[in-house]
């Protein structure tokens, strides 16, 4: 009987504990904020529980520790997992504070001890309980991160099985690593906390995943505490106090933040392959010298292959008007001299190295051909220069032992590079290189005397034939001759791959070039953005893009009204027309239209060099309409920059044209280009269909003036009674990609068929 009383005695001790944790729970569950606070008196009355506890333990049976023991090997799993997180979790802090909680999480096991003694439903009811304080005081200590609230509703199952064996070693088990499986779990209880944490780190925003998961790991613990006490509805209620917990949102806020440590690898763009060598011959390069687009091609595309995975290497002629800064900057590598007339003359060839944005530039010297001031002079000049110039670029690749897997030749100047490839070198360690000859302008050819041009080159008397260079029977044709003997063909656009096979187009080559047109075919140019893009652009009054277009590129046409002279006014249709000035870009038209164009709503503005009789009546219209026309008669790229970001629409109405780079340019800048369908204009330009509202330009196809007149009219119809329409197509050009990477990648993918 006095055993039973004092059973009694302790039962009923028991229950105020547990009532005054209940009490506890609640009042932290209500009130997160103040959990922490609320923390040490937690921690006092489980310590006032241990000593209960210990009493408690000293009468359990043998045999219910035996059983437990088995359940705790069973248990096992769940364990190896919690100790698998252990291994990530970086928070010692937090580790230290889940250890202050290990007391609640004893006091829990002592209800679920005393249950085999007593086997009474009582005990089982305070089970539950007890497994909520568990996790109740556990989750006071780190009340403002809540998130552990999950894992903790298992070590509390855990726990209960784990003390039975060996209780004062899972006392000390933070102290003593290697006190058997209790102490283990112990440890894996309060390492399991942050290790779970951690896991939630990585998961960011699923904490409804994560809390699944701590539930299936909970369940094996569990089951086993529950064939021993029944516990099963205890972890029940634990879980769904955990999914009632606010501390949800608390532990995504803080798992937000944490991702914010870690290092996120920029995703590294694979190069394509294979990786090939080219080198590019010409005649001009930007900035070193240019006169026209082919300058333009010479610098952005071997730029944009560099890349794309290529080497490239650009050979030019030293010509004396390159600029001193660049000249300054040049490397010598070595010079020799080269036999070039048929008669055994040597001229000296030195080579000056330049380097810059990936690109390799070699300039080929000899004060004897490059002292001009400029890069053409004429024709009897020119032709010995270039043919000396062909071949002192193959010489040159020797030299330096250089093997290119291609070689890249542009225009007649450079013409001769596959015939001297294919006859002088085919047996030099470059001969194994293939050869693209790019045709950017088929009106200039380097036609002349055969014999001149044979005493020139030095080459074998059979390239001189009708299907090589001869024409005419008496003259040799360099461009002709450089098409026979590549292995490719390009022009700057698809469509003038097409016309200069035609009669009206083929400049007396159509012939040649539709026998040869299985190895022709067309890649439209693009434009540099590191030179021409609104955004960034140092030359121009306000910089816009994509988003500010509509505002900031008023301001800029009122600069532009202020710095030619013209009327000022927000209103004015400003027409732009940048070009040199030649019979091949149009004029003639324009003259012959532009009085009518003068309606007191229209600008003009013409910048550009040529023939005289354009200068002249440009500068007549000038006088004649001062304050509605600026006639610019030079070339100046500054004020080509602001007429690109003031104009509202950009004229190019020419005869032919292999690409153009005007109305791509005059498109990133927010123009309406008005152009005739040929050639790269035809390629580029998609007409306005007033009906769907599509289309980037105004057009016409047949070369008359009354079409030209047309076109514009068309275009101030829509600019005047349709704004909304206009501003559309204006950010439609913009957003439209005319760079040079999808032009780079169709000669990259060139490259790589021909040396398969």
């Amino acid at each position: 009987m006095p055993a039973k009383s004092t059973r009694k005695k302790k039962t009923r001790t028991v229950r105020k504990a547990v009532k005054s944790v209940k009490n506890d729970t609640k009042v932290a569950t209500a009130s997160p904020v103040k959990a922490a606070d609320d923390t040490k008196t937690t921690v006092k009355t489980a310590t006032e529980v241990k000593t209960a506890e210990k009493k408690t333990e000293t009468k359990i049976e043998a045999k219910s520790a035996e059983k437990k023991s088995e359940a705790k090997v069973e248990a096992k799993p769940a364990e190896k997992k919690a100790e698998t997180k252990v291994e990530v979790k970086p928070a010692e802090k937090k580790a230290e504070t889940k250890v202050e909680a290990k007391p609640a999480a004893k006091k829990a096991e002592t209800k679920v001890e005393a249950k085999p003694a007593a086997k009474k439903a009582e005990t089982k009811v305070e089970a539950k309980p007890a497994a909520k304080k568990a996790e109740t005081k556990v989750e006071a200590k780190p009340a403002e991160k809540k998130t552990e609230t999950k894992v903790e509703a298992k070590p509390a199952a855990k726990k209960s099985e784990a003390k039975v064996e060996a209780k004062p070693a899972a006392k000390k088990a933070e102290a003593k690593v290697e006190v058997k499986q209790a102490a283990k779990k112990a440890e894996t209880k309060v390492e399991e906390k942050p290790a779970a944490k951690k896991s939630e780190a990585k998961v960011e925003a699923k904490p409804a995943a994560k809390k699944a998961e701590a539930k299936v790991e909970v369940k094996p613990a569990e089951k086993k505490a529950e064939a021993k006490v029944e516990a099963k509805p205890a972890a029940k209620k634990a879980e769904a106090k955990v999914e009632a917990k606010p501390a949800e949102k608390k532990a995504e806020t803080k798992v937000e933040t944490k991702p914010v440590e870690e290092k996120k690898e920029e995703p590294v763009r694979e190069l394509p392959q294979p990786r090939r060598s080219v080198a590019f011959i010409g005649s001009e390069c930007y900035p070193f010298v240019k006169t026209g687009g082919l300058g333009d091609v010479m610098y952005a595309l071997p730029k944009e292959l560099a890349k794309q995975n290529c080497d490239v290497k650009v050979i030019l002629p030293r010509y004396a008007c390159i600029p001193e800064k660049y000249q300054n900057k040049m490397v010598y590598r070595g010079s020799f001299d080269m036999n070039l007339c048929s008669d055994g003359r040597s001229f000296y060839v030195g080579i000056m190295e330049y380097v810059w944005d990936g690109v390799v530039y070699d300039f080929i010297d000899n004060q004897e051909f490059f002292t001009n001031g400029n890069p053409y002079t004429n024709l009897i000049d020119d032709i010995p220069k270039f043919c000396y110039f062909s071949k002192a670029a193959l010489a040159a690749l020797n030299y330096m032992d250089w093997e290119p897997d291609i070689i890249h030749c542009h225009d007649w100047q450079a013409a001769l590079v596959p015939v001297y490839l294919d006859t002088m070198f085919k047996d030099t360690p470059i001969g194994r290189a293939k050869t693209v000859l790019t045709i950017h302008n088929l009106r200039f050819q380097g036609v002349y005397d055969k014999k001149m041009i044979s005493y020139w080159t030095g080459l074998p008397d059979y390239v001189f034939n009708k299907d090589a260079l001869t024409v005419k029977w008496l003259d040799a044709n360099m461009l002709k001759g450089g098409l026979t003997y590549a292995d490719a063909i390009t022009t700057v656009s698809g469509t003038y791959a097409w016309e200069i096979q035609t009669p009206e187009y083929g400049e007396d080559l159509d012939a040649h070039l539709r026998y040869h047109s299985g190895k022709l075919r067309g890649i439209v140019n693009g434009i540099d953005y590191d030179i021409w893009n609104p955004a960034t652009d140092p030359r121009l009054a306000n910089n816009y893009d994509l988003g500010n277009v509509l505002t900031e590129k008023r301001k800029n046409k009122k600069a532009l009204q202020e710095e030619l002279g013209l009327e000022v006014d927000d209103g004015k249709f400003v027409i732009g027309l940048v070009s040199r000035l030649t019979n091949q870009k149009g004029l003639d038209l324009v003259n012959e239209i532009l009085p009518q164009l003068i309606d007191g709503n229209t600008q003009i503005v013409i910048l550009g060099t040529g023939d005289a009789q354009y200068e002249d009546s440009f500068r007549y219209y000038e006088n004649a309409y001062k304050g509605q026309v600026c006639s610019n008669i030079m070339y100046d790229e500054t004020r080509a920059h602001h007429i690109y970001a003031g104009a509202d629409a950009l004229l190019v109405p020419s005869r032919f044209e292999p690409c153009g780079l005007t109305q791509l340019i005059a498109m990133h800048y927010g123009d309406i280009p008005i152009v005739r369908e040929t050639g790269g204009l035809k390629d580029t330009v998609e007409p306005y269909n007033e009906f769907t509202n599509w289309g980037n330009g105004f057009t016409f196809d047949r070369y008359e003036s009354g079409l030209l007149l047309d076109a514009i009219n068309r275009a101030k119809t829509l600019y005047f009674t349709n704004r909304w329409c206009w501003d559309e197509m204006v950010q439609r050009n913009m957003d439209k990609d005319v760079s040079w990477e999808s032009s780079a990648r169709q000669y990259r993918d060139l490259y790589v068929d021909l040396t398969r």
